[in-house]
């Protein structure tokens, strides 16, 4: 069992950078794409917004968490408590 406070900074480390730049790209392709913050979820217009500010988030963050990997951060922290 993981001590409260480790698991809390596993999961920050793990997850922040990418979490917070994929909100990031989303939440400014939804606003700056006309009518996409109107779309419904049934639009196809909300959904190809959506599908390509995920992809350039993407795109972003694989760089970042390579090289938190690489440091032995980010998600190679997550590792050492799956065994």
């Amino acid at each position: 069992m993981v001590p409260w406070r480790s698991a809390l900074k596993v999961a920050l480390a793990a997850d922040t950078i990418s979490t917070a730049v994929m909100e990031v790209i989303d939440n400014t392709a939804m606003l700056t794409i006309p009518g996409a913050m109107d779309a419904g979820i049934a639009y196809i217009l909300f959904r190809e917004a959506l599908a390509r500010s995920l992809a350039l988030a993407f795109i972003i963050t694989t760089p970042a968490n390579r090289w938190l990997i690489s440091h032995g951060k980010g998600h190679a922290v997550v590792h050492q408590y799956h065994h």
